[in-house]
């Protein structure tokens, strides 16, 4: 079992920047990758993009250049550094840790971003 916790979600302006951060506990060490998603309403959940604990990262075209995620792996920590926002990168930014292949995939409770023009 494992706990996720995000933060750092809020109110930025178009071209403004935020990170987000997320907190993991429980069954950490069988976590091999995390990840970040959002969900915008009316629309599918998307990944964001993700990280391996190697430290390979992963993105969507439509952050590509803009985000970065990063991994503290001994604090058990997840971050998502965004810059140059966009109003259509409003939606709300889920945590994702999962073990493997057809194994444990964990979910936080989200946090709101949401970008004005």
């Amino acid at each position: 079992q494992v706990q996720l916790v995000e933060s750092g979600g809020g109110l930025v302006q178009a071209g403004g920047s935020l990170r987000l951060s997320c907190a993991a506990s429980g069954s950490t060490a069988r976590i091999n990758a995390m990840a970040w998603y959002r969900q915008a309403p009316g629309k599918q959940r998307e990944l964001v993009g993700g990280i391996t604990n190697g430290g390979t990262t992963n993105y969507a075209d439509s952050v590509k250049g803009r985000f970065t995620i990063s991994r503290d792996n001994a604090k058990n920590m997840l971050y998502l550094q965004m810059n140059s926002l966009k109003p259509e990168d409003t939606a709300v930014y889920y945590c994702n840790a999962a073990y493997g292949p057809f194994s444990g995939n964990y979910w936080g409770q989200g946090t709101q971003v949401t970008v004005s023009s």
